[in-house]
């Protein structure tokens, strides 16, 4: 097969890692990649954004499989107008994206799957959500509508901040985003992702996990893309996996069919748990980022047969094949991020380390320059290790981390802590 990942981040290095260990694999093409991802697939630089290139590049490399990456070409409707070219397309329409596009879409379909989620109002405009805060005090959750890097969500601890959060979100931080603005219930308890596959009909879970967004130790301060992941998350426990399937992710499919919109990729769950009892807090329409780094570690090249078969609307022939190991990432980020960083810092010492199914550095953010690896974004390295244990596999990331000659950057020292007490 010859197979085109749509992206260039650390979900789409290890998405390309997974796929180009199954043998159906023949040739693999990932645009526009990234320096790591140079070194096992094809980079072609082209607009993810432009679906009639894309659908002509296809034409022209034979392309089998096309495998979505980001929600940003989602959100688009690069799935439709690839579908429509005749291609096979892994992610969903464009319609059926609007569960991650549209957090106000989202919560009119919790509404009519009866699907347990925060209580919420919706405001197209500042003063009636300043007053709608004052009216509900604080801890409240302010979200912008729209798409946000996974960056638009504040969770106010005080009505100062939430406050400044509704004035930047209407005042542009986040463009056509924070148009609309949704603000929630603050829940309480433990969160964590929860992924399963549908191709419109069928549902296959796939996996947890549990990530750390915030960028400082023992999950203080400003929020990120995402600064660290390990899989299985040990609260969201088989009973609640079921709960969450019966009770939240089922009738949504359910209801979005019904809408004519069914829904055919990856969801992605996020998931509240209290007490043993899971809420949603918000949908993604693709793999997490750096969730998906210790999704594809563990999953290895079964990922391609699965995602296959839901393009091709075949997922009640599969099964998922676990084994009982644990996977953690550690995202290495050029210094000043989530803030101002500087790009261009050379990063050296990766050349050392092993590169196997139970240790790999996963890019985000490189280039190269000069023969010499280079920092070209925020969120940079994905540094990730398998183990029996958490614990092992922790201790196996850190070794890697430590081997890294990178004064540019940074990364939290207690990713995993949640599950290690």
């Amino acid at each position: 097969m010859n197979i085109l990942i749509l992206g260039g981040g650390g979900r789409e290095h290890a998405l390309a890692w997974a796929v180009k260990q199954n043998p159906k694999c023949d040739r693999l093409i990932v645009a526009p990649g990234n320096a790591g991802i140079a070194e096992i697939a094809e980079c072609a630089r082209i607009d993810i954004l432009n679906g009639g290139l894309i659908a002509t590049f296809a034409e022209e490399n034979a392309i089998d499989l096309v495998i979505i990456g980001p929600e940003a070409p989602l959100a688009a409707g690069i799935a439709d107008r690839l579908e429509d070219a005749g291609l096979a397309v892994f992610g969903p329409s464009a319609a059926a994206s609007m569960l991650e596009s549209s957090k106000s879409f989202t919560k009119e379909i919790c509404d009519a799957a009866g699907a347990p989620t925060a209580a919420y109002a919706r405001f197209t405009e500042a003063e009636p959500a300043r007053a709608h805060v004052r009216a509900k005090g604080a801890p409240i959750v302010i979200k912008a509508d729209g798409l946000a890097a996974g960056k638009g969500v504040v969770v106010a601890m005080d009505e100062a901040e939430a406050l400044a959060a509704i004035d930047d979100m209407f005042s542009g931080t986040f463009g056509e985003a924070g148009a609309e603005v949704v603000i929630e219930e603050f829940m309480q308890g433990e969160e964590a992702s929860f992924f399963v596959l549908c191709d419109g009909e069928t549902l296959l879970p796939i996996g947890t996990a549990q990530d750390h967004k915030r960028v400082g130790e023992g999950d203080t301060g400003l929020n990120t893309g995402g600064m660290g992941a390990y899989s299985p998350a040990p609260v969201l426990t088989d009973e609640i996996a079921k709960k969450a399937m019966e009770r939240i992710i089922a009738p949504t499919m359910r209801v979005m069919a019904e809408r004519g919109t069914p829904y055919r990729g990856v969801l992605y769950a996020g998931l509240m748990i209290e007490d043993g009892e899971p809420r949603l807090v918000e949908y993604n329409v693709r793999f997490g980022d750096p969730e998906c780094q210790v999704l594809m570690m563990r999953l290895g090249a079964q990922a391609l047969d699965l995602m296959l078969a839901t393009a091709e609307g075949r997922l009640s022939e599969m099964k998922v094949n676990w084994a009982e190991d644990h996977a953690i990432t550690v995202v290495m980020a050029a210094k000043g991020y989530p803030g101002a960083y500087e790009k261009g810092s050379v990063i050296e010492g990766l050349e050392a380390l092993p590169e196997d199914s139970r240790h790999m550095v996963f890019h985000a953010g490189t280039a190269e320059k000069d023969g010499k690896l280079i920092a070209s974004g925020g969120r940079v390295l994905n540094v990730t290790a398998r183990g029996d244990s958490l614990r092992e596999a922790r201790d196996a990331a850190y070794e890697m981390v430590e081997a890294i000659d990178w004064p540019g950057g940074f990364c939290r020292s207690d990713i995993g802590w949640r599950a290690l007490g």
